[in-house]
């Protein structure tokens, strides 16, 4: 592991305060699958183009008790999480007929918090939202603002099998198609020495599993899974969780069945704003965001090999904290 002399010139820091590049050009740097190189800050790998944002975001975000943090791995079902949420919370203000998410991707109306609106200089946007305020953020949960932990505000988390998480981001990585593209025996090897975006993925998903465990009340750690398994009962629970249950009248009415189908994976792809156009921060297509959604596809491009060497990974990383257990459950886990 390399230590960073100086920044390429697209590396895109230019906006970095002198001390703050100052602490990036400490950190270790090696050369990523996905970017040119990433950057070791507190236990994750970070693309230097994000560190403003990230920054910005720990050092001045002011939680807000009602507000409502969706949290994921890169390519863990994020733009499905952000349409569900976005739904749940808005009912009352719009119908599916009327719902913004017919012209606005739902990454535009759940924006980044950190890799956004920070990276913007425009937290002021934050105080324009309706609440609750719905915001995301790929953030291991020791790196989140200090506000976040201690408010009483509801963070989400969904969690995906790594085995399709990998799979699913190396695709995206490939989008659009690189001069020089990464093989997947590279990008794997990479993926299971923790070198990835936000990554190790294990240590993503146990911070926010642990968190789940001791402050029930204000983290739920949710399977990407157990929606495509029961999208009724997760739906259901997302509602519960972030204060806007659905009522009795409302169930009997259908109004979960519908929200869960809009939401879906291919009525979502299929929606025209979803087809075509770019996003606005990020630059790329929003088709991009839409692949398979599948379970399971990495047993199409992954070898047996593999999936015992990050099975074995995993169990090693997880130890006994029981979430192994809870991955690898094939059931929605409901509570009589």
């Amino acid at each position: 592991m390399e230590k960073s002399v100086e920044f390429q010139n697209n590396d895109g820091v230019n906006n970095l305060s002198k001390e703050d590049k100052e602490l990036v050009l400490r950190l270790p740097r090696v050369k990523g699958w996905d970017f040119s190189f990433l950057y070791q800050y507190q236990g994750f790998w970070c693309p230097p183009k994000f560190f403003h944002g990230i920054l910005s975001f720990q050092r001045h975000f002011q939680a807000k008790d009602t507000d409502i943090v969706l949290v994921t791995f890169p390519k863990s079902g994020t733009t499905w999480l952000k349409a569900l949420t976005y739904t749940i919370a808005n009912r009352s203000r719009y119908t599916l007929e009327n719902t913004p998410l017919l012209t606005t991707p739902s990454h535009d109306l759940v924006p980044f918090t950190d890799l956004e609106i920070y990276s913007k200089n425009q937290s002021s946007i934050l105080e324009d939202l309706p609440t609750p305020r719905i915001l995301a953020t790929h953030l291991p949960y020791a790196s989140l603002p200090h506000s976040s932990i201690n408010s009483n505000c509801r963070i989400v988390y969904l969690c995906r099998n790594p085995l399709d998480q990998f799979t699913s981001y190396w695709h995206f990585v490939l989008q659009p198609q690189p001069a020089d593209p990464v093989s997947i025996d590279e990008a794997f090897e990479k993926f299971c020495q923790g070198v990835t975006m936000f990554g190790p993925v294990w240590d993503h998903e146990l911070g926010y599993w642990k968190a789940s465990l001791e402050k029930s009340n204000n983290v739920l750690f949710l399977k990407y899974e157990d929606l495509k398994e029961d999208i009724i009962y997760s739906t259901k629970k997302l509602a519960d969780f972030i204060g806007c249950p659905f009522t009795n009248e409302e169930e009997a009415q259908g109004v979960i069945e519908e929200i869960s189908k809009f939401c879906s994976f291919d009525n979502m792809k299929n929606l025209q704003v979803n087809q075509t156009g770019k996003l606005a921060h990020f630059g790329m297509e929003t088709k991009a965001f839409f692949r398979k959604g599948k379970v399971g596809d990495w047993t199409n491009h992954l070898t047996p090999s593999m999936s015992k060497r990050l099975h074995n990974l995993m169990e090693e990383k997880f130890g006994e904290s029981g979430l192994m257990t809870f991955l690898q459950s094939p059931k929605v886990q409901k509570k009589n």
